[in-house]
Protein backbone atom coordinates (compact mmCIF):
# COMPACT_ATOMS: atom_id res chain seq x y z
CA UNK A 1 0.00 0.00 0.00
CA UNK A 2 2.76 2.43 0.93
CA UNK A 3 4.58 1.58 -2.29
CA UNK A 4 1.48 2.36 -4.35
CA UNK A 5 0.90 5.63 -2.49
CA UNK A 6 4.54 6.65 -3.02
CA UNK A 7 4.29 5.83 -6.75
CA UNK A 8 1.17 7.99 -7.11
CA UNK A 9 2.82 10.85 -5.23
CA UNK A 10 5.85 10.68 -7.52
CA UNK A 11 3.74 10.68 -10.67
CA UNK A 12 1.73 13.66 -9.40
CA UNK A 13 4.89 15.65 -8.57
CA UNK A 14 6.45 14.84 -11.95
CA UNK A 15 3.35 16.15 -13.75
CA UNK A 16 3.44 19.55 -12.03
CA UNK A 17 5.04 22.29 -14.07
CA UNK A 18 7.84 24.05 -12.24
CA UNK A 19 8.84 27.36 -13.80
CA UNK A 20 12.49 27.67 -14.85
CA UNK A 21 13.05 31.25 -16.02
CA UNK A 22 16.43 32.21 -17.51
CA UNK A 23 18.72 34.43 -15.43
CA UNK A 24 18.21 38.14 -16.02
CA UNK A 25 20.04 41.14 -14.68
CA UNK A 26 18.01 43.46 -12.48
CA UNK A 27 17.17 46.86 -13.90
CA UNK A 28 19.34 49.80 -13.05
CA UNK A 29 23.05 50.11 -12.37
CA UNK A 30 23.32 46.99 -10.22
CA UNK A 31 24.83 45.03 -13.12
CA UNK A 32 27.74 47.46 -13.41
CA UNK A 33 28.37 47.37 -9.67
CA UNK A 34 28.26 43.57 -9.63
CA UNK A 35 30.73 43.33 -12.51
CA UNK A 36 33.03 45.79 -10.74
CA UNK A 37 32.97 43.78 -7.50
CA UNK A 38 33.58 40.50 -9.35
CA UNK A 39 36.48 42.11 -11.23
CA UNK A 40 38.01 43.33 -7.97
CA UNK A 41 37.65 39.86 -6.45
CA UNK A 42 39.34 38.26 -9.47
CA UNK A 43 42.15 40.81 -9.37
CA UNK A 44 42.63 40.19 -5.63
CA UNK A 45 42.78 36.45 -6.22
CA UNK A 46 45.43 36.88 -8.92
CA UNK A 47 47.50 39.18 -6.72
CA UNK A 48 47.23 36.67 -3.88
CA UNK A 49 48.33 33.83 -6.17
CA UNK A 50 51.39 35.78 -7.35
CA UNK A 51 52.25 36.51 -3.72
CA UNK A 52 51.83 32.84 -2.82
CA UNK A 53 54.16 31.77 -5.64
CA UNK A 54 56.75 34.31 -4.50
CA UNK A 55 56.42 33.05 -0.91
CA UNK A 56 56.84 29.45 -2.09
CA UNK A 57 60.00 30.40 -3.96
CA UNK A 58 61.39 32.17 -0.89
CA UNK A 59 60.60 29.14 1.28
CA UNK A 60 62.40 26.87 -1.18
CA UNK A 61 65.45 29.17 -1.38
CA UNK A 62 65.75 29.74 2.37
CA UNK A 63 65.02 26.12 3.24
CA UNK A 64 67.72 24.77 0.97
CA UNK A 65 70.33 24.54 3.75
CA UNK A 66 69.56 22.83 7.05
CA UNK A 67 65.83 23.55 6.77
CA UNK A 68 64.66 20.82 4.43
CA UNK A 69 61.15 20.90 5.83
CA UNK A 70 60.69 24.54 4.83
CA UNK A 71 61.89 23.80 1.28
CA UNK A 72 59.53 20.84 1.03
CA UNK A 73 56.58 22.93 2.26
CA UNK A 74 57.38 25.59 -0.34
CA UNK A 75 57.56 23.03 -3.14
CA UNK A 76 54.37 21.29 -2.04
CA UNK A 77 52.45 24.57 -1.98
CA UNK A 78 53.04 25.29 -5.68
CA UNK A 79 50.42 22.80 -7.02
CA UNK A 80 47.86 24.24 -4.59
CA UNK A 81 48.54 27.75 -5.87
CA UNK A 82 48.23 26.58 -9.48
CA UNK A 83 44.96 24.81 -8.65
CA UNK A 84 43.69 27.99 -7.00
CA UNK A 85 44.61 29.97 -10.11
CA UNK A 86 42.71 27.48 -12.25
CA UNK A 87 39.61 27.93 -10.10
CA UNK A 88 39.90 31.73 -10.14
CA UNK A 89 40.39 31.97 -13.89
CA UNK A 90 37.88 29.29 -14.83
CA UNK A 91 35.11 30.12 -12.38
CA UNK A 92 32.92 32.03 -14.83
CA UNK A 93 33.32 29.31 -17.48
CA UNK A 94 32.46 26.54 -15.01
CA UNK A 95 29.33 28.33 -13.78
CA UNK A 96 28.27 29.09 -17.36
CA UNK A 97 28.75 25.44 -18.32
CA UNK A 98 26.76 24.16 -15.34
CA UNK A 99 23.85 26.52 -16.06
CA UNK A 100 23.43 25.39 -19.68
Amino acid sequence: MLHTLWGKAQSWVSQQLVPDPPPAAPPGKLTEATNTILGWMKWGGLVGAVGALIAAGIMMAVGRRNRNNMAIEGAVSIPWVVAGLAVILGSASVVGFLLQ
